[in-house]
């Protein structure tokens, strides 16, 4: 059985009258939304949020947020008071969290434009609740514990003084962030989820969120009142090691620009790293390491290289990913779908994110949040986006 080709949904966002496009990525919104929703139904009776920090992990926040909002979902996560501000833009009945906090001196801007906090420092705590005084009235936010990362977040130790001085403002989540949700039979998880409940105690009342997009299907279901996603509702898989629930969010397709024949020994792209065992032929596509294709995926003779489909069959990456250019062996490829002109895909059904991660020796979260802007974008499965 043969590789699939490329969708023809996929191929008809492809216009052959604009030669300028030599990199499309195509976003499926119903793909992402269909995505959240079974994160959504696996999450049971919590809320399901979204996070859509770092441009909707690379596939554009604004398109994003709106198809996530029209679905219903109601809460937002983001990573920085810029993003958050351009959160609150998009959805302005939205409830939007901030997860580095409070940056000092951003309290008033944060406050302005209506974003919670996710504080995880006493220097935080008392900025907000200053904010709150300042305006006369308490400020909300949540309350983030380091149960285990070591990167934000309070002590469990100080959890009684947090929830006194806390009094100050108005806290409508605790939260704490996995160490190893991707791994269920790791210890690490049990023991964080316990030390999650004992810092919950002290804030009762309080909704509480530790799931991220592997949490929502740890065994435990550790799904408190909310759950917050994000790789997952753009394709990634949640549960490495078993077959993938969700649907690919990102295809992309490059268009060769040329061709050549190689004899046996020729070598390709910077520092000769890989030479033709064989005859061959080879394509050249538009895009490269400036539109977030892994260096890492360069194709050195006798090691695991990035692929490319073209017209079904699967191409390897050769000679080194360059800043605008990637190589292709298309000798067993063929030959009327490896000519100038035509599109080939580095990303969707067949090569989804954690199968070009692989290969480039990456994670698939590096894959999609660094989808370069040349990339002509389109987006399918919603009439607003």
């Amino acid at each position: 059985m043969g590789i699939i080709s490329p969708a023809e949904r996929l191929l008809a966002c492809a216009d052959p009258s604009e030669p300028v496009e030599t990199g499309l990525l195509s976003v499926d919104l119903a793909a992402l939304v269909g995505n959240w929703r079974r994160l959504a139904s696996t999450a049971g009776a919590a809320e399901c949020g979204a996070v859509v920090k770092a441009d909707g992990y690379g596939l554009g926040q604004a398109a994003v947020m709106r198809a996530l909002a029209e679905a219903g979902c109601r809460t937002f996560f983001v990573a920085n008071l810029l993003e958050g501000e351009i959160a609150r833009a998009l959805a302005p009945h939205g409830v939007i969290y901030v997860l580095d906090g409070v940056a000092p001196g951003c309290a008033p801007r944060l406050a302005a434009a209506g974003l919670r906090p996710a504080i995880g420092s006493f220097a935080e705590l008392e900025e907000w609740a200053a904010a709150s005084a300042t305006l006369g009235r308490k400020l909300e936010a949540a309350i983030h514990f380091d149960t285990g990362m070591n990167r934000l977040g309070f002590a469990l130790k100080d959890a009684a003084e947090v929830a006194v001085r806390a009094r100050a403002i108005a806290p409508t989540l605790i939260m704490s962030h996995f160490v190893s949700a991707q791994l269920p039979e790791s210890p690490l998880n049990a023991r964080q989820i316990a030390d999650f409940l004992s810092a919950r105690e002290h804030f009762p009342g309080v909704a509480a969120s530790l799931a991220n997009s592997s949490g929502v299907y740890l065994p435990q279901r550790p799904h408190f009142d909310l759950v917050r996603p994000g790789y997952a509702l753009y394709g990634g898989n949640p549960t490495p090691g078993s077959e993938n629930p969700m649907r690919p969010a990102a295809r992309l397709l490059a268009r060769i620009i040329a061709v050549r024949d190689l004899a046996t020994g020729e070598t390709v792209g910077y520092d000769a790293v890989w030479a033709a065992a064989r005859p061959s032929r080879v394509a050249t596509i538009g895009v490269g390491y400036a539109d977030g294709l892994p260096v890492s995926a360069t194709g050195e003779s006798g090691k695991l290289a990035g692929e490319a489909i073209v017209g079904g069959a699967l191409c390897p990456f050769v000679g080194r990913v360059s800043m605008d250019y990637v190589v292709l062996d298309v000798t067993d490829a063929p030959m009327e779908a490896a000519r100038r002109g035509q599109w080939v895909e580095l990303l969707g059904e067949t090569i989804d994110v954690e199968a070009l991660a692989a290969r480039a020796g990456t994670i698939g979260y590096e894959v999609l949040t660094r989808l370069g802007r040349r990339y002509v974008r389109r987006y399918v499965g919603s009439q607003s986006a």
